[in-house]
């Protein structure tokens, strides 16, 4: 399916990576990672002929068809179910000349594509579409809403569902769980692994690449390589790698030492001068084995909390909405010092608006809600990224927190968030969202809180940042309400599950694994219940559709044969007509013209008789040809 050699792709004068050379065979499942801005995108990019490679060759068969989720969604009132149905070009290809041939009355096309669409298995398309949508958890009433009443996650789910329906033969997905909840992410991962074509997935899911994938590609010190197996069996794989790298670096720079030092020892002798010579050019000719980079870029922890008042804050009772919209009714909840709690639910089950009271963002429509005057939340939502000051820097944010910090203290502090030399100086505006998620985690451990609501922290998070995420909450001593797709970062850090649905919060006693089969239950209940209409319309269309294509098979015959009778009888009618021009003439009627005369009548007469008898056949048939169009 792709085969690169020697492949190299810079940015600028940048070496993303370099000399890459493998084989991805038809039907595997791959993940492609690395650290942010190793060439992850841009290898995407390189396939979609969106770049060019700086060396080396990438080998794509003819007309393979591929698919990806584009980055941006055009301003359209086009229905969400009709731009899902967009992707799957061949068919609205089809349509189209379906369109053009209906109208130019052309019985051959319209034939070729009604073969086609039965081919394709077009008549479930729009059921297939809706699958999509209903499993990215859009509900049904919200398939006929036009995308230009979604917000930008939703579009995101759009684009997805738009490049799942495309019938591709390779499928290539950039961070497709960003923008999901769980139960959408477990739903992809089943659609993925009944997915017939090639993947290439970029993910900074650990659970999600360890379920989809069956390959990895990953990018580190510029260069690219292909393992067997998923991410978890290319972990151990590379630090198996790593380990021997390191055994023999240390061993290289033994022998490094040694010859150094013979260098250094014996150079200025003349009876050794020539050896230490042949040392240097072996020392320059020896092929350098970098430093195993083991260590993380990240090395950050929580504050001890000053106090850690008990409880923290406590709920009884609640009631919390949005206007007359109640979402979680009598709602009781106390947090304690230490507790690590998940919330587990539904999308739009009122996860994030039970955080956003827990933060003070809302209030509750009734109910006792009580908080410690010692409390100190530190909160992390997705919008917080946006009320970041584009204008300031890294530096200037810490600063504005606490003003007695010198550039110093700061540029050691957001060191180890990966903030190095001047980009602890640069304006927050070009930052990627890795880059700024990160400056708001910084930002929020600074403030030493003893309650943590953290809704999606991992969004935008490299593989490397969720992990030192996850070692850092271990060893937070204060308490943690967490809302996570990531289901890596749930096990590693809480203990104790909410479950939010039809307006409770109540404990979820069993695991991560028993919570996805119940929400596999619930999404396949919802979804037969929703699709089975859907696929009542598409077998009503399809038998429609074959009738009609019956129909043609008779009426096409037919307009051919009333079509041939028109045309006879206006042959008739003018030949008719010709003559008895000839008999309208006076010589006729003379003595000598009297047998030419005699011999027309007789031609009318036939003719006459042919013309009344082919009139009768065009009315049977046209009343037949009627009956069978109406």
């Amino acid at each position: 399916m792709l085969t690169l050699s020697d492949l190299a792709i810079r940015r600028g004068t940048k070496v993303l990576f370099e000399k890459a050379s493998f084989k991805v065979h038809r039907g595997n499942r791959v993940g492609v990672t690395g650290s942010n801005g190793c060439g992850k995108s841009s290898l995407f990019a390189l396939i979609l002929n969106q770049l060019q490679s700086d060396a080396g060759d990438l080998f794509i068969p003819e007309k393979t068809i591929i698919a990806h989720v584009a980055q941006e969604t055009p301003a359209t009132d086009k229905s969400a179910i009709e731009y899902v149905l967009d992707g799957d070009v061949e068919l609205r290809k089809i349509q189209q000349n379906l369109l053009i041939a209906e109208t130019e009355d052309n019985g051959n096309e319209q034939a070729r594509c009604h073969s086609r669409l039965e081919e394709i298995d077009a008549y479930t398309a729009e059921s297939r579409a809706s699958k999509l949508l209903l499993g990215l958890s859009f509900k049904t009433e919200q398939l006929d809403d036009s995308v230009n009443s979604f917000s930008g996650g939703w579009r995101m789910r759009l684009n997805l569902a738009q490049a799942l329906m495309c019938r591709s033969d390779l499928l290539l997905l950039d961070e497709p769980t960003n923008h999901l909840d769980l139960d959408a992410v477990i739903w992809l991962e089943q659609w993925l692994l009944n997915y017939a074509g090639t993947i290439l997935l970029i993910s900074h899911d650990r659970d999600f690449l360890d379920k989809v994938t069956n390959h990895i590609v990953h990018i580190e010190q510029q260069r690219a390589h292909l393992y067997t197996g998923n991410y978890s069996e290319f972990e151990k794989l590379r630090a198996e790698k790593l380990a021997l790298q390191q055994s023999q670096y240390e061993k290289q720079q033994r022998e490094v030492a040694h010859i150094e030092s013979f260098i250094r020892r014996f150079k200025a002798k003349a009876s050794k001068a020539k050896q230490a010579q042949g040392r240097v050019k072996a020392l320059e000719r020896m092929e350098m084995i970098s430093a195993a980079h083991i260590d993380s870029p990240f090395n950050f922890s929580f504050f001890k909390p000053e106090k850690l008042p008990h409880p923290l804050m406590s709920l009884d009772k609640i009631n919390v909405g949005y206007g007359d919209l109640e979402i979680l009714k009598n709602a009781s909840l106390s947090i304690l010092p230490g507790d690590r709690i998940a919330l587990l639910g539904h999308n739009g089950a009122g996860k994030s608006t039970l955080i956003k009271l827990l933060a003070g963002e809302l209030k509750q429509q009734q109910g006792q809600f009580e908080q410690s005057s010692e409390l100190n939340i530190g909160y992390f939502a997705q919008h917080q990224l946006e009320q970041l000051d584009l204008e300031a820097s890294a530096l200037l944010h810490l600063q504005r927190l606490d003003s007695q910090l010198t550039e110093q203290q700061v540029r050691s502090y957001l060191g180890g968030f990966d903030f190095q030399g001047d980009k602890v100086l640069e304006p927050v505006a070009p930052f990627s969202g890795g880059e700024k998620a990160r400056l708001v985690l910084a930002l929020l451990i600074y403030q030493k809180p003893n309650l943590l609501l953290l809704d999606e922290p991992t969004n935008h998070l490299d593989l490397e940042m969720r992990h030192a995420l996850s070692m850092a909450l271990q060893e937070f001593e204060g308490a943690m309400v967490l809302v996570s797709h990531d289901r890596h970062l749930l096990r590693a850090v809480t203990d104790q599950f909410l479950l939010v649905d039809g307006g409770k919060v109540e404990p979820f006693n069993e695991d991560l694994d028993a919570y996805r089969d119940w929400l596999m239950q619930e999404k396949t209940s919802t979804l037969k219940k929703n699709i089975k209409e859907e696929d009542t319309k598409a077998l009503n269309k399809k038998a429609q559709r074959q009738q009609l294509a019956e129909q043609r098979k008779l009426l096409n015959p037919l307009r051919k044969e009333v079509a041939s009778l028109e045309q006879n009888m206006q042959k008739l009618e003018h030949e008719i007509s010709a003559i008895e021009s000839e008999l309208a003439k006076p010589e006729m009627y003379e003595a000598d013209k009297r047998e030419l005369m005699e011999q027309l009548s007789r031609d009318r007469a036939q003719k006459s008789t042919s013309l009344g008898e082919i009139e009768e056949s065009w009315l049977i048939k046209s009343e037949e040809l009627e009956s069978l169009s109406s």
